[in-house]
């Protein structure tokens, strides 16, 4: 009788284990709404604020300071395709899970798109997200001073101030070639078709 109960027990802890271990599949979306329109989170409405940017455009000179703590301009950037992941906030699972697909699918892309992580996280926060993922392969920057960026972009929600979920692309000119703003932001962009993007830009 005992061997069955510790068997029991066995078999109900290993269960255990493996539910815990398992996350539910996050959704992505293909919908997208204007820069300086208007994002949800959980339903909730934020209006975003600032400048809008439009495909067509430049990306505006905006300073973002790395995980050196050296501020960096990238409307600056020539030669290289800029795949822009902007994320509210590292340390959350939706964020996580968009940084990890742009680190570990986004090896497809072809070595002339840099791949480009932006959020309000302080760089010291952000280099512990790259350390303890093993996403040192990616670039990470920080808009936290004033939330320059988000302004700049028309990205930026009000109340909140944090950045509004989004994926940007730029080309090797600096111009604006591809935005989508995840009008849900606890849903994941579609990171296949932005993919898609930067890779048809690359090839030009």
């Amino acid at each position: 009788m005992w061997k069955h109960v510790i068997l029991v027990i066995v078999c109900m802890s290993v269960v255990f284990v493996m539910n815990c271990g398992k996350q539910e599949e996050m959704e992505t979306t293909n919908e997208s709404v204007q820069p300086g329109t208007e994002v949800t989170f959980q339903g909730k409405p934020y209006t975003l604020i600032g400048t809008p940017i439009e495909i067509g455009e430049p990306l505006p000179p905006v300073k973002l300071v790395d995980a050196s703590l050296e501020e960096r301009d990238l409307s600056k950037e020539r030669g290289s395709v800029l795949f822009l992941s902007v994320v509210t906030s590292i340390d959350t699972p939706v964020c996580e899970e968009q940084t990890h697909y742009l680190g570990e699918e986004g090896d497809r892309l072809v070595p002339d798109v840099s791949r480009i992580v932006i959020s309000r996280d302080t760089p010291f926060a952000q280099k512990r997200f790259a350390d303890a993922a093993d996403l040192q392969d990616l670039q990470y920057f920080s808009d936290y001073k004033k939330g320059s960026f988000g302004k700049s972009t028309g990205l930026l929600m009000d109340g909140l101030m944090l950045l509004a979920r989004a994926v940007i692309v730029v080309d090797q000119d600096g111009i604006i070639r591809y935005i989508q703003v995840v009008p849900e932001i606890t849903l994941l962009p579609d990171m296949e078709t932005a993919f898609n993007r930067a890779l048809e830009i690359a090839k030009k």
